[in-house]
């Protein structure tokens, strides 16, 4: 196991797969977006923060985690998640269940491809409503760094 994919800024290093979860760790670079806003209809996720500040976006309430700290992403929450400071960002990402961990691995090579269908067509598969358009007013309101997919 161990294979690592990238989503755009985004590190997957998978740890544990399987059910009833799955433990991936992400890394991201200083001021990058991990994620749109996005809704899972099947998955909670929890995030446990190694190095670094991240910042989430939890429904209508803004967080930031430290070492130590965890974030709660319960299914059904809207929610969009970022490195908040000017370090590399490490957490520990609890998956479950946790078959949505594949996800990330079909969806690189589609981002890569800039194949915006396929990348929906991936997220319906899993049940998952993500919106792209969101990327821009989340890098302005949090002083992200991001180059906005064409």
């Amino acid at each position: 196991m161990n294979d690592v994919v990238y989503l755009f800024d985004l590190g997957t290093r998978y740890l544990v797969e399987g059910d009833p979860f799955a433990l991936v760790e992400h890394t991201l670079p200083p001021r990058a977006l991990g994620s749109p806003l996005h809704r899972h209809a099947n998955e909670d996720e929890y995030s446990y923060v190694l190095e670094g500040r991240l910042g989430a976006q939890l429904g209508g309430s803004v967080v930031e985690a430290g070492p130590g700290e965890l974030v709660q992403k319960p299914r059904g929450q809207e929610h969009a998640f970022w490195n908040a400071g000017d370090e590399p960002l490490r957490f520990l990402e609890i998956i479950s269940p946790g078959g949505f961990a594949q996800y990330f691995r079909e969806l690189a090579p589609v981002l890569a491809a800039a194949d915006h269908d396929g990348a929906q067509e991936i997220a319906a598969r899993y049940e998952l409503e993500i919106d792209f358009s969101t990327i821009p007013l989340l890098a302005e309101r949090h002083g992200l760094n991001v180059e906005v997919p064409a």
